[in-house]
């Protein structure tokens, strides 16, 4: 984090909670989501709402927003007179029309439509007349002026930066009168200045009376912002503290139920490249470019890192290193030969792995089975197939071992992934691809929406692959990832790639500075 946050008391004052759960239990079959879960929430107050991967927080917002019914339990919203009334279940509209608003990690936003459309679309008839539209304007006029959410209202939302849209979704709650804001991992492809704007415009809503619930996995920000802690594992409140008195290392242990050591990178001596680009362009199919006159090596024993914010050319970097786009120009080599003209197979067959950005679209393949999505990659290995016939017993086994190895928790094999949380089917990814010996990786967001135990396996497998002799390209929006285990770290802006500089040489902001171009 950048700029400090300080604490100050709302304008507005109110007796008692404008939040209650009392008791929130939830089942899905066997598994117990939520398990009598309680907890408050001041008018004014930012609370942070911590948990592991699978710990029951986006099952405990569902509840409270009437997408799942609890089976037991009670919600409870303050109305305007500051009284406590009960919140009728399973029903969003309900939750709406009490003031409770939420912007979610992916934005739920139109790209044809202005800021305007976006922020009124779905309170008003389409078809009204031009004086309400002019209202409307006014109306988030003046909300903009006493939020500091300032965004041009006339900019359709394809045209608009990041940390634009982030605003946008804000001022969508707050032309419908929220005075709760639950804020999902709101941070996840902001800029480090981006963050500390957002931050500053939270704790001015704050002061101003908007209860807030932010939902994170980075602990550096949590402790910046918040004023209170609530941390869940395995569907239970296990801990709620002042933020004051919390620390990195106390969150961790909390969160995973046992001590999250740090993450150390030994330094190496790199060896010899194992992919090197000189010069390369790529487009899009409709001509539009991606990467422009990008040139890069990456080495033997080395993380190289590439920043940057979302849609500047990561995804073509990506699918080119996938065989899923082919080059306009220039030179790409892979463990020395030319890979300009590799299908997604010779990637495979040159035991080349792939840790892609959507786990869950390009990762696996949900309706199959743990051993099945195991050896998608080897089929062809004798080990997986005999004569064209699978060897399922060796498969089990194989994925038996994987799991065991990668910390992969199911009921067993034949478990369909699509029932893994977040964590263990990324540890699944890693496994599948790390038990190849890989020369290269391409490990493309592989912590994104993981909480810090899952992190930090992840980086640990990722270290120990280096050791081993891999070259490993990160792609990564998370600045603190990077600078904890890349040796060198590039940015890249609108489809150019900067000089990758040592990782000593950087910081957040100086990173956040390149990322806008600023520097």
């Amino acid at each position: 984090m950048g700029v400090p946050v300080e604490r100050s008391a709302p304008e507005e004052s109110m007796s008692g909670p404008v939040l209650r759960l009392a008791g929130i239990t939830r089942r899905f079959g066997d598994v117990l989501a939520n398990d009598g879960i309680s907890l408050e929430l001041a008018v004014g107050e930012i609370l942070a709402l911590l948990g592991e991967n699978g710990a029951g927080k986006t099952t405990l917002m569902n509840v409270l927003f009437g997408h799942y019914l609890a089976d037991s339990g009670t919600i409870e919203v303050a109305g305007s007179d500051g009284a406590l009334r009960p919140l009728r279940p399973g029903a969003p509209r309900a939750a709406l029309d009490a003031g409770i608003g939420m912007v979610h990690q992916h934005f739920a936003l139109a790209d044809n439509l202005s800021a305007l459309d976006n922020v009124v679309l779905g309170t008003e008839p389409l078809l009204r007349p031009l004086r309400h539209r002019v209202a409307a304007r006014e109306r988030i006029k003046a909300l903009m002026a006493r939020s500091g959410l300032t965004v041009d209202l006339d900019a359709p939302i394809r045209a608009l930066s990041v940390g634009e849209r982030q605003r946008v979704e804000i001022l969508k709650a707050l032309y419908r009168d929220a005075r709760i804001l639950i804020l999902d991992e709101p941070t996840a492809v902001l800029t480090p200045q981006e963050t500390d704007e957002l931050f500053v415009i939270l704790q001015g809503l704050a002061a101003r009376g908007l209860a807030i619930v932010f939902i994170s996995h980075k602990l550096g920000e949590v402790l910046a912002l918040s004023r209170r802690i609530v941390v869940l594992r395995a569907g239970k409140v296990v801990a709620g503290l002042l933020t004051g008195e919390a620390g990195r290392e106390q969150l961790a242990e909390l969160m995973v139920g046992r001590p999250v050591p740090p993450t150390v990178r030994e330094p190496l001596d790199p060896g010899r490249p194992v992919l090197e680009l000189e010069d390369v362009d790529v487009d899009h199919a409709d001509g539009r470019p991606s990467l422009r006159e990008v040139t890069l090596a990456v080495r033997e024993r080395e993380i190289v890192g590439i920043a940057g914010v979302a849609g500047n050319g990561q995804a073509g970097l990506a699918d080119l290193l996938s065989g899923l786009l082919r080059v306009s120009r220039g030179t790409v080599r892979l463990c020395g030969e030319d890979a300009r003209t590799w299908q997604p197979a010779t990637f495979a067959a040159r035991r080349i792995a792939r840790i892609p950005e959507d786990r869950e679209r390009h990762g696996v393949i949900a309706e199959m089975s743990i051993w099945e999505n195991l050896a998608l990659a080897d089929r062809q290995r004798p080990e997986v197939q005999r004569l064209g016939w699978l060897r399922r017993g060796a498969m089990r086994a194989r994925a038996g071992h994987i799991m065991a190895t990668y910390d992969v928790r199911a009921q067993g094999p034949d478990a369909k992934v699509g029932l893994l949380s977040g964590g263990n089917m990324q540890k699944l990814i890693l496994g599948r691809e790390l038990e190849r010996d890989p020369p290269f990786i391409l490990a493309d967001q592989p912590t994104r929406g993981l909480d810090v135990g899952a992190v930090a396996d992840v980086h640990r497998r990722l270290l120990a692959a280096r050791a081993q002799g891999a070259g490993i390209l990160l792609i990564s929006e998370d600045l603190d990832e990077l600078l904890a285990i890349a040796d060198r770290i590039a940015v890249l802006h609108r489809g150019r790639l900067s000089a990758a500089l040592p990782t000593e040489q950087l910081s957040v902001r100086a990173l956040g500075l390149m990322m806008a171009h600023a520097a």
